[in-house]
C-alpha cells in the first residue's frame, strides 16, 4: 500500500472530485498557463514527448503553474530520465513517463523522482515550490517526496501484460493508459469501445485498488466511453485538450463566424 499523498491534486482524485488538465506543447510563454488557470484547470501537462520545447522552458511553466496554485506534470521523452531531475527541481510537481512495459522500467523512474532511501534523487537545498528557502534535507526530502507526482503511462500490450506488477512499483502514484498508443498497437486505432481496451481498463482498475493508488486513461473524447471508464472505478483526472487543439478549434471556429458575416446575404 502507498503512503498518504500530501500532492493537492492526489488528494482531490482520491476523494473522487473530478480534475481538469490542461495540455501544453506549443506555448512557449506562462500565458498558457494563466488561461488554463482562468478557465477552471487544476493541472497542466507540460509536453516534452511531442515538442521540442527545452527543458528550461518547460521548468519556467512549470513554476509558475505552481504559483497559480496548479499542480504541474511534465510528460518526459520516452526513456529520458536524466531530465527529470532537473525538472523537478526546477518547479515541476511530477512526472509522466510514458510506455512504461515492465516494474523495472517504474523503478527507475521512481529513482529518478524520489530521494533516498525511496529513490536516487540528488540532493538539493532550495526549490521554486518552496519559494527558494534553502532547506536541510532532513526536512526538504521527505516533505518533497510526499508532495511529488509520479505517474506512469501503459501504451503497449507488453505494459498491459505486466500491469499489476508496475502497479506495484513503491512510488507510483498513477498508472495510467494511453488510449490512442496502445489501441494503435492493438491494430484498433481509436476504437475504445474494443473488448480489449474495456479489459485493460478493469485489469488497471483491479491492479491499482489492491495497491491503494490511482489509475487512469488518457485520449479518450468525453462521450460514453469516458463514462465507462469513470464508472468502471478509474480516476476522473481528465485532459481536456492540448494548447494546439485549442487554438485550432477556436481559429476555425471564428474563421466560419468571420466569413459568414462577411459573405453578403
Amino acid at each position: 500500500m502507498q503512503s498518504s499523498p500530501t500532492a493537492p491534486l492526489l488528494q482531490a482524485l482520491h476523494l473522487g472530485e473530478p480534475q481538469l488538465m490542461f495540455g501544453i506543447r506549443m506555448s512557449r510563454s506562462t500565458d498558457a498557463v494563466r488561461i488554463a488557470a482562468s478557465t477552471g484547470h487544476h493541472c497542466v501537462m507540460i509536453d516534452l514527448e511531442h515538442s521540442t520545447m527545452s527543458t528550461d522552458t518547460a521548468a519556467t511553466l512549470a513554476a509558475a503553474a505552481h504559483d497559480l496554485g496548479l499542480t504541474s506534470l511534465v510528460r518526459v521523452p520516452e526513456r529520458e530520465y536524466g531530465m527529470i531531475g532537473r525538472l523537478l527541481d526546477g518547479g515541476a510537481d511530477g512526472i509522466i513517463a510514458p510506455r512504461v512495459e515492465t516494474a523495472d522500467d517504474a523503478r527507475t523512474l521512481v529513482d529518478a523522482c524520489r530521494f533516498p532511501p525511496r529513490g536516487h534523487r540528488s540532493a538539493v537545498t532550495q526549490l521554486p515550490q518552496r519559494g527558494m528557502t534553502p532547506a536541510s534535507a532532513a526536512d526538504l526530502n521527505p516533505a518533497t517526496d510526499a508532495s511529488t507526482i509520479v505517474k506512469v503511462l501503459i501504451e503497449s500490450p507488453r505494459g498491459v501484460a505486466n500491469m499489476a506488477e508496475i502497479a506495484a512499483v513503491a512510488g507510483v502514484d498513477i498508472v495510467g493508459i494511453g488510449a490512442n498508443d496502445l489501441s494503435a498497437e492493438l491494430g484498433i486505432p481509436g476504437d475504445y469501445d474494443d473488448p480489449r481496451i474495456a479489459a485493460a481498463v478493469a485489469e488497471l482498475v483491479t491492479a491499482v485498488h489492491a495497491e491503494g493508488t490511482l489509475g487512469m486513461i488518457g485520449g479518450v473524447p468525453p462521450g460514453p466511453a469516458m463514462r465507462r471508464f469513470l464508472q468502471a472505478g478509474l480516476c476522473p483526472l481528465v485532459l481536456t485538450g492540448t494548447d494546439s487543439g485549442f487554438l485550432y478549434s477556436a481559429a476555425s471556429t471564428r474563421a466560419a463566424e468571420w466569413l459568414a458575416a462577411a459573405t453578403p446575404e
